[in-house]
């Protein structure tokens, strides 16, 4: 007898991986600051707009954050588990938004003059997990459009 893969399971593990690793990005480019450094870059963007920035980076970190959520009320309610279908298939495709915008974060902080190899590092980790959430997503949509009515 074959078992079903968990992919709500293995999405909220690898959502949660996902939070935790933007989250030291964050964290990593403010460390110069507890040696005393400016962790300060070139900034194209006015200070009058940073306002807006900063909202669109909340919002940011909370769709994933959400999506975390989401999928575990989806995958405790087993009995209503068509009623989720749509949810399935919203999230493959929020998974592909956030795989897709890492790309172009990821060649950015590899064109900062003073690049840090770190960051680097940790945005190619960052790609990798989202490509993962994208594999488990489009396997939780498939197996989500085969349950009975």
């Amino acid at each position: 007898m074959t078992e079903a893969i968990d992919h709500a399971l293995r999405l909220r593990q690898l959502w949660l991986a996902y939070l935790l690793a933007m989250l030291f990005h964050v964290d990593l480019g403010l460390m110069p600051l507890f040696h005393g450094l400016s962790p300060e870059i070139g900034s194209q963007v006015d200070p009058s707009r940073l306002g807006l920035l900063f909202w669109a980076m909340l919002i940011y970190f909370l769709i994933p954050l959400s999506s975390l959520l989401l999928i575990t009320y989806a995958a405790s309610d087993p009995a209503r588990s068509t009623r989720w279908r749509g949810w399935r298939r919203l999230h493959f495709w929020i998974s592909v938004v956030y795989t897709v915008t890492n790309v172009p974060h990821l060649i950015a902080d590899m064109l900062v003059p003073d690049s840090r190899s770190d960051q680097v590092f940790l945005m190619v980790v960052l790609l990798l997990i989202g490509l993962l959430i994208n594999r488990e997503a489009w396997g939780w949509w498939l197996q989500g459009r085969s349950l009975q009515p």
